[in-house]
């Protein structure tokens, strides 16, 4: 019962920000995971500097989350997830108009305070107990990658919490809370606060990206869609440290 109250607000949350339900001719909401808040930032920017009069408000979260509020019937016109698992789940529920893409690829880098005052060498340190070390929760893209990342390398880590997204892992870190965590590359070339020690895997994170079924405004959400894997949208993404698909 708590938990349906929470999805009902997140659901009323979305509405506000959407004009009570029903977005104008001009506005999209997108919701994107968190990795891509400053790449989607600067596309949101792109895109309404390429069609005037357009607002694209977005709706940043990890993916688990932003999918679960599209079950419960959300407004959302475009997701953008970190991880394919998610938008298959959104798939299956018959949500997506046409066939998601791949758009982007992102890996896992060793994320430490600026200095690494710990002297963080590898993944070997993460099963180190006197040292403050975080995650993603296993639900989220990043945290189901660290510990298929983690396994490989057979570390079992001493974690010391476990964050609902990447960003939120990322400022525990750049705020000396921690003294290692497993981000994606693109989160500390987003800051000035953190260090990347070393990148453990070749193993690359798939963006997936979908127009929703309902989206309140499919003609500006097919745009959008279409302008994140365009040329420009591409080159936006890769300048922010995304791998080209």
């Amino acid at each position: 019962m708590k938990t349906g109250r929470v999805r009902a607000l997140l659901v009323a949350t979305l509405l506000l920000l959407t004009g009570c339900g029903s977005n104008s001719n001009d506005q999209i909401l997108v919701s994107a995971a968190a990795s891509l808040t400053d790449a989607f930032a600067e596309l949101e920017a792109g895109f309404e500097t390429n069609n005037p009069g357009v607002d694209v408000v977005l709706n940043l979260a990890g993916s688990p989350t932003l999918r679960e509020q599209i079950l419960e019937g959300a407004p959302i016109d475009v997701f953008a997830s970190a991880n394919i698992a998610n938008m298959d789940q959104v798939v299956g529920a018959g949500l997506v108009e046409g066939s998601p893409r791949v758009f982007s690829s992102n890996r896992l880098q060793i994320a430490v305070p600026r200095g690494n005052p710990a002297g963080i060498t590898g993944l070997a340190d993460f099963a180190h107990e006197e040292l403050l070390i975080g995650l993603c929760a296993e639900a989220v893209p990043c945290g189901t990658l660290a510990r298929t990342v983690l396994g490989a390398a057979r570390v079992v880590p001493a974690i010391d919490t476990y964050e609902p997204d990447v960003r939120s892992l990322l400022t525990k870190v750049e705020a000396g809370e921690l003294d290692v965590a497993l981000v994606y590359a693109t989160d500390i070339a987003s800051t000035g606060g953190v260090d990347g020690v070393m990148n453990p895997q070749d193993r690359a994170a798939d963006y997936s990206i979908a127009v929703l079924a309902d989206a309140p405004n499919p003609t500006v959400a097919n745009d959008f869609f279409e302008f994140v894997l365009s040329a420009e949208g591409q080159r936006i993404l890769m300048d922010q440290g995304f791998v080209s698909p």
